[in-house]
């Protein structure tokens, strides 16, 4: 069965970078806030949007939304062992746990998480507190592709090493739920609405997930993730293996997933710019799309460059006017395999967006911006105006 093929590889991949890197500590935001004190720390984080859609033929109403709130509890035990969590309320009624992991310290230079994580594949889904990014809304590159927030359950090893200017996080985690009865996945969202999220999350073998994280360059952060596995299928419940036509039809169900992002940062003075690139390959989509009905690619591509200049830096004030521009490109049908459907030009979107943030502290802003949307060069552009506030503490 395929299955058991993935399950080796990992486990390959894993006591080759073990046996081959030495590891030691490296912390997450939330980590990070907790610190080395001990007992409870409580912390958060919020996003309050106006979203309007501007069109010159139909009227749009604003949408007003508290589109998340986010309460932190940590709880450190003692200097080598804590607790992370946090719990996540969006459009006010639906609640979620975005992390919930132990953290053990064996020695000053080897780390183990266990629990609710966050995938780290590129910047935002580690860093997505609101005042952390530019614009209202977080990238759609890390909404489509990536796509955040993205978290499982597993267990993890963080480290740090050439003098604390390399980072990594090297996971086994549950892969993301593909078939429950019906297709999960889908060509204009991807493998979004297949994370688990820790709710009563199931596995067949687990799946890999890596970042490493490079700041021996001044001013500069350049990042690498990598996601190798496979998706979860119910139809692998409580199968008879000896059964081959059973087998083949369970096969039918999955989808390899092999991801690769790379990401850079970089912040001198007033000026500041990021880029991310994102592309993910997807293996036996023919068979997955025949069985389900569905119009999975079998390549997905997204990448954003953004370019900001703090409007304040010549004046004696610990505000920041910070204005920004970013272009982004994300398609979740950049290829399709042959013989199967065909790639739909609409799943190939451009966003335009700039605007300004005003800084009051680290963890205070208020955003203005405007986005200009369009897909496939088929349907028309659509503008919109977007006003929010952030918090984080």
């Amino acid at each position: 069965m395929k299955r058991k093929n993935v399950f080796l590889r990992n486990v390959l991949v894993m006591g080759v970078l073990f046996s081959t890197i030495i590891i030691s500590n490296a912390q997450n935001t939330a980590q990070k806030i907790i610190g080395s004190n001990q007992g409870l720390h409580i912390g958060g984080y919020g996003q309050i949007d106006y979203n309007k859609q501007i069109n010159n033929d139909l009227n749009h109403n604003a949408k007003l939304d508290v589109h998340r709130l986010v309460t932190f509890f940590g709880y450190n035990f003692n200097e080598r062992t804590s607790f992370i969590s946090e719990i996540e309320m969006e459009h006010v009624t639906e609640v979620y746990v975005e992390q919930a992991f132990l953290s053990h310290t064996i020695k000053n230079y080897i780390s183990v998480n266990a629990g609710l994580m966050l995938i780290p594949m590129g910047i935002q889904n580690l860093y997505h507190e609101p005042p952390t990014f530019n614009g209202v809304e977080r990238t759609n590159v890390d909404k489509y592709i990536v796509p955040t927030t993205w978290r499982e359950m597993g267990v993890s090893v963080n480290g740090r090493t050439m003098e604390n200017l390399l980072s990594y996080e090297l996971m086994l985690v549950n892969g993301f739920n593909g078939y429950d009865g019906e297709g999960v996945f889908s060509g204009s969202s991807g493998l979004r609405s297949g994370r688990q999220k820790a709710a009563k999350s199931y596995m067949t073998a687990p799946d890999f997930a890596s970042r490493f994280s490079y700041t021996g360059i001044l001013n500069l952060n350049l990042g690498l993730s990598t996601y190798f596995g496979e998706s979860e299928s119910t139809a692998y419940d409580a199968l008879d293996l000896s059964d081959e036509n059973a087998v083949a039809s369970a096969d039918s169900t999955i989808i390899g997933i092999n991801m690769i992002g790379i990401d850079a940062r970089y912040q001198k003075g007033a000026l500041e710019f990021r880029g991310q690139y994102i592309i993910a390959d997807l293996s036996n989509t023919n068979q997955y799309n025949a069985f389900t009905g569905k119009d999975l690619g079998s390549n997905m591509m997204g990448y954003y460059a953004e370019a900001g200049y703090n409007l304040l830096a010549a004046k004696e004030t610990n505000n920041e006017l910070i204005a920004f521009a970013r272009y982004e490109n994300y398609n979740t049908h950049n290829k399709v395999e042959e013989g199967g459907i065909f790639i739909n030009s609409n799943y190939d979107r451009k966003d335009v967006i700039f605007g300004l943030g005003l800084k009051l502290s680290k963890g205070a802003m208020f955003k203005l911006d405007y986005q200009i949307k369009s897909n496939g060069n088929l349907n028309p552009r659509t503008d919109h105006i977007n006003i929010g506030t952030a918090i984080w503490f």
